[in-house]
């Protein structure tokens, strides 16, 4: 579950509270009754490397694709 941070906008009581993503988002302070702000954080996500897409999800070029199709048309006219 993750974990939100809320700040009272009257009495600037600061909390986290760990909440599942369908649940509402907390409107009232705990301690007085005030109206509660969602912080956003920064998130700590990194990607390193020479390419993400070139190296990792992309076809060889032209080999692959050839075989794969005239291997498919070949066993498709001899039935």
């Amino acid at each position: 579950m993750p974990t939100y941070s809320y700040r009272c906008t009257e009495c600037d009581n600061a909390f986290d509270i760990q909440q599942a993503l369908s649940d509402d988002s907390l409107t009232e302070c705990p301690s007085c009754k005030g109206k509660l702000r969602k912080l956003f954080n920064t998130v700590g996500v990194t990607f390193n490397g020479s390419g993400f897409y070139r190296t990792d999800s992309r076809k060889s070029s032209g080999g692959e694709s050839k075989s794969s199709s005239s291997s498919s048309s070949s066993s498709s006219s001899s039935s």
